[in-house]
């Protein structure tokens, strides 16, 4: 018992623990999990069905698993790649500190964990709607990133489902109300990228990565981001007949997506650079958080 004591109270025991989460990615998981609960917030209140803990506890757990499991196998299929980028040379496989064959088990532990998870804990559409976006992050997207910008694209799929598996999950179907969430996700997610895919352009080109800033070129980038940040505001719009989120919510989609579009329109310009794509991922996320925010503000007045 002492020995196991120590054991767990070492530096090397802690070192491997924070390896091991860093592993699923944090941030991209928090991100994920609040979208999720978005799309069971909304859809609870949209048709006036309750907020049931019982529901919503193994949704978060499960699609945590879901995501944690997509992410590490994201890292161990791409530990050479990451080794050749500045950002993410520093991760746990690229440095040694964890085996490739220990991200693998991680991986696939979280996503055989999380689907009968989901299956038997929330709904089967749930969990068949997480287990396309496993198979289509990891199977798909993950090794697209070598051959073609359309990569994104694909990636964009498995990163609009999650307010779908909140719905899901309350509803227990799909409505049209949660399409136009996967579409609004699905749209934002290619501006957000292309930003970070200009002010790294360095990093993706010296990894190998096909990003359309590598093979197209800045200007072309600058255009995608104006035509999608376009369809974006329209596709945003779309909730306003359901009646979700009233006025608050609309009003709100009118001057976030407007100031979206404003600075992604700026870019454009021909002196435009690293600055302004910082400048436009900054403003992804404020438009991101600050549309969901809306939509509960609204959907509870």
């Amino acid at each position: 018992m002492l020995s196991q004591a120590r054991a767990v109270s070492s530096p090397r025991f802690w070192t491997i623990a924070r390896d091991v989460v860093a592993l699923t990615k944090p941030r991209i998981t928090s991100m994920v999990l609040f979208t999720t609960m978005g799309g069971y917030w909304l859809a609870c209140t949209a048709f006036g069905l309750p907020l049931e803990g019982a529901t919503l506890l193994p949704l978060l757990g499960g699609t945590g698993l879901v995501v944690a499991g997509a992410n590490a196998l994201n890292m161990y299929m791409e530990r050479d790649t990451d080794g050749l980028m500045a950002r993410t040379r520093q991760r746990p496989l690229p440095t040694g500190r964890l085996s490739s064959d220990a991200a693998l088990a991680v991986g696939v532990f979280c996503a055989a964990v999380s689907i009968p998870w989901l299956t038997f804990g929330v709904h089967p559409v749930t969990a068949l709607l997480a287990a396309i976006a496993i198979a289509s992050y990891v199977g798909a997207y993950t090794p697209l990133k070598r051959r073609s910008p359309a990569a994104l694209l694909v990636g964009a799929v498995p990163g609009a489902i999650p307010p779908l598996l909140g719905w899901s999950a309350a509803r227990g179907t799909l409505d049209g109300p949660g399409w136009v969430l996967f579409a609004i996700l699905f749209f934002w997610q290619v501006p957000h990228f292309l930003a970070i895919a200009t002010f790294r352009k360095a990093d993706y080109k010296a990894a190998g990565l096909k990003v359309t800033p590598v093979v197209h070129g800045d200007r072309v980038t600058r255009h995608h981001v104006v035509r999608y940040l376009a369809a974006l505001v329209l596709v945003s719009l779309l909730l306003v007949p359901y009646g979700i989120g009233g006025d608050t919510y609309m009003i709100s989609a009118l001057v976030l997506g407007g100031l979206f579009f404003a600075v992604g329109a700026w870019g454009l310009r021909q002196s435009a650079g690293p600055r302004w794509a910082r400048t436009l991922f900054t403003t992804s996320m404020v438009y991101l958080t600050g549309l969901f925010v809306a939509l509960t503000v609204g959907s509870v007045g």
